[in-house]
């Protein structure tokens, strides 16, 4: 690596300081364990040093997609010399070779070469960035599958089948790719500097990323983080149950008990409360970009189903239905929930836009004894009504019979009072908050449920 031993820990603390802004929990302690590490294991063998750092800095599997690249950043290979300006036709030859033979020290340097010669963009000699995507675009490393399978086969007498050599080209196709992307941001965080680079370049963890920018990857990687998160608000909540089911001083008991022993309390008094398990009602817009942030709530609430007496959930678009039994059975396929609430249950009348005042105002008449003072509702959704009435009569006859009434907002709350939303009208009647991505759910749903 390209690291002056002078500067390894000014690029340890900068690691770890990024790692910790993208939500990845690094205590003092553990810090001083990387440190250590380095020391051990010394940069000579960088996989090892990535495994090392990444085995005393983090605390799951998933926090690696965010480790890595940052790693790469900071302890970056070491500096080739001068690149070769190679013709693409060339490099695509080179590139089979080192395929077909699984060289990835190869891959590496043509990595670097293709980045050099097909992505730099601007208009200066030298160029102004690099891009990955556009390297891989005017590369096509994808279409080389037929020419090294070919490759492979006239090099080993493996009985592979066809399927399994497929399988592996494309494996390494990819390993390429990833390569290219690293040796991009290397440069251009060369240019602009690793700090910034490593905190606007690299994707945050699933449980931080934005419900409402979220593509269909991101989606099914968040659907693998509500069991865990589940297990998590269980322990919480049964905690706060267990300290509430201890009770609270009873000052007036406790000073008459004290009139025996001289005006000395020395047996406190407490005023217990029966155990009780809350009703939750989940009302959820399930429609366009809000349906993926409703459908991890219902699943997040469905895995902690037994921290409830009772609970219903209903989805709209712009007609209200009860989808709780829909929800029980979307646990073996949480994938296909939105498909399966979308075409068994009737949630849209003639039209697919969302219609939050005649939906309020159905659930408030067709499910009038759904809520009642023991009930806590959670509404799912932005708020935007598409310019029909937001009929805050109705929103106001649920508030005034429920225990609680808590609306969930994936939207930032600066677009709030923008477009068609109504959330600040709404927000005069119930609380409000901003829930954005899974960890503000999984907080706000451990604040607020009651205990």
């Amino acid at each position: 690596m390209s690291i002056p031993a002078t500067g390894i820990a000014e690029r340890l603390t900068g690691m770890v300081q990024v790692l910790r802004g993208h939500g990845i929990r690094i205590g003092t302690g553990e810090t001083v364990d990387a440190a250590q590490v380095v020391e051990v294991l010394g940069l000579t063998d960088r996989e090892r040093l990535r495994e090392g750092l990444a085995a005393s800095l983090l605390h799951s599997e998933g926090q690696r997609a965010v480790f890595d690249p940052v790693f790469d950043l900071y302890f970056p290979l070491t500096r080739r010399p001068p690149e070769q300006h190679t013709d693409r036709a060339g490099l695509r030859d080179r590139l089979v070779a080192a395929l077909a033979a699984d060289d990835r020290a190869m891959m590496g340097q043509l990595a670097g070469e293709a980045v050099a010669s097909l992505g730099g963009y601007g208009s200066s000699s030298a160029s102004e960035g690099w891009s990955a995507h556009q390297t891989l675009e005017r590369l096509r490393p994808q279409t080389l599958l037929v020419q090294v399978r070919t490759t492979v086969r006239q090099g080993t007498d493996a009985a592979f089948t066809d399927r399994l050599v497929d399988d592996e080209i494309r494996r390494r196709i990819e390993d390429f790719r990833e390569l290219v992307r690293v040796e991009a941001r290397r440069r251009v965080a060369e240019r602009r500097g690793t700090d910034e680079i490593a905190r606007r370049a690299v994707a945050p963890t699933a449980d931080r990323v934005d419900f409402l920018y979220a593509d269909r990857a991101r989606l099914d990687e968040l659907r693998s983080v509500v069991h865990p998160l589940a297990r998590k608000l269980a322990t919480r909540l049964t905690a706060r149950r267990r300290r509430a089911a201890r009770g609270r001083i009873d000052l007036r008991r406790t000073l008459r008990g004290s009139l025996s022993t001289g005006g000395v309390p020395m047996r406190p008094v407490l005023r217990r409360r029966p155990p009780a398990r809350p009703e939750l009602v989940l009302l959820c817009d399930v429609s366009g970009s809000v349906a993926g942030f409703s459908n991890f709530t219902m699943l997040l609430v469905q895995a902690l189903h037994d921290q409830f007496s009772k609970i219903r959930v209903f989805a709209f678009v712009n007609r209200v239905d009860e989808v709780t039994d829909l929800i029980r059975r979307g646990t073996a396929d949480p994938g296909g929930l939105a498909d399966r609430i979308l075409s068994e249950a009737a949630v849209a009348g003639w039209h697919g836009s969302s219609d939050y005042g005649t939906a309020l105002g159905e659930f408030a008449e067709r499910y009038a004894d759904v809520v009642d003072p023991r009930t806590t509702v959670f509404i799912l959704g932005d708020a935007r009504t598409n310019r029909a009435d937001p009929n805050l009569p109705a929103l106001r006859a649920i508030a005034e019979k429920a225990r609680r009434v808590h609306w969930l907002n994936p939207e930032q709350a600066s677009l709030w009072p923008t477009g068609d939303s109504v959330a600040l009208a709404y927000a005069s009647l119930v609380d409000m908050h901003e829930c954005r991505n899974a960890k503000q759910v999984g907080d706000l749903v451990a604040r607020l449920l009651p205990v």
